[in-house]
């Protein structure tokens, strides 16, 4: 009988969990809102997952548990400090899956796991060098390098929101100024528009913003513009120093679809000039929400 990996993929919307088999097929899955009450609360629902996950084993063996979660995380320590989760600073989280399973635990950032996924089930499948970027509330990044993740020293390696791609730009929750998260994640295209003239509600978000620039409203599509030509210019960056063969978007503001990616394949030559970033291919996940659980896997599969 074929061990199983429980995989954890906790995030500041929800909180999941599955079972995955070695070829990578989800046998179950569950998901929790994430709680906005303290750290306990938080781990209530990832104890209550886990059970129910244990539980589902009908008896076949556990190889081990992949977590991925919002960072910073500490590989080394096993903590994690999640900015959108803040009542997770320093949390044990390694010590408290390992107490609640008995099993060994391997902990990755958040997006280093969607980045694991597609590169062993999805739209990365045969690459070996891969960015995994998300785009949404925030903007995150993972590296696959030789076929294996890059997690850096401290795990936090790929942490692509942070590059500058406007020096004297918008100041960010990280506390730099001109991020690409600052510039191009959904919040702040919604929050651009609205600042230049976008006749929506105040309330109207990306999604919103995403809809009218499909209809061809110029503010809107302007506002994707800009945001696109940060993402390139930060991917032309990373490219340069990482050498990568492909980049693959997910999350809220990639699920846009051409509004996005039309302008981001526009702008990217103009920033990736370098011949061997001139095969640079950009493309959108595959696996949508189980792309997390996946990678989460994936951490066992060396």
């Amino acid at each position: 009988m074929s061990e199983l990996t429980l995989a954890l993929d906790i995030g500041g919307t929800k909180i999941a969990a599955a079972l995955v088999d070695p070829d990578g097929t989800l046998v179950h899955r569950e998901q929790l809102p994430t709680p906005h009450g303290d750290g306990e609360q938080v781990w209530a629902t990832v104890d209550a997952l886990i059970g129910n996950a244990l539980t589902a084993t009908a008896g076949r063996p556990l190889r081990g548990v992949g977590v991925g979660c919002a960072g910073p995380i500490d590989v080394v320590e096993g903590t994690v400090s999640p900015l959108n989760i803040v009542a997770w600073q320093h949390f044990p989280l390694v010590q408290r899956v390992g107490e609640r399973t008995g099993l060994p635990v391997r902990l990755a950032g958040d997006v280093v796991c969607l980045a694991m996924g597609e590169h062993w089930r999805g739209a990365g499948q045969g690459t070996q060098f891969l960015l995994g970027m998300v785009v949404s509330t925030g903007i995150g990044g993972g590296l696959v390098a030789g076929g294996a993740p890059y997690l850096g020293r401290t795990g936090n390696a790929g942490h692509i929101g942070h590059v500058i791609v406007e020096p004297d730009g918008p100041r960010c929750a990280c506390g730099g100024h001109g991020c690409v998260e600052a510039v191009a994640s959904g919040p702040h295209l919604a929050r651009w528009a609205h600042e230049h003239g976008w006749d929506a509600p105040p309330d109207a978000d990306a999604k919103v913003l995403a809809e009218a620039a499909g209809r061809g409203d110029p503010i809107a599509v302007q506002a994707f513009s800009r945001g696109a030509a940060a993402i390139a210019i930060a991917i032309a960056s990373a490219a340069a120093v990482c050498d990568l063969d492909l980049v693959v978007l997910g999350g809220g503001v990639a699920n846009a679809g051409e509004v996005l990616f039309g302008p981001l394949r526009a702008a990217l030559p103009r920033y990736a000039g370098l011949s061997f970033l001139r095969d640079l291919r950009v493309v959108p996940a595959a696996l949508g929400r189980d792309a997390g659980l996946v990678g989460a896997a994936a951490l066992w599969r060396s």
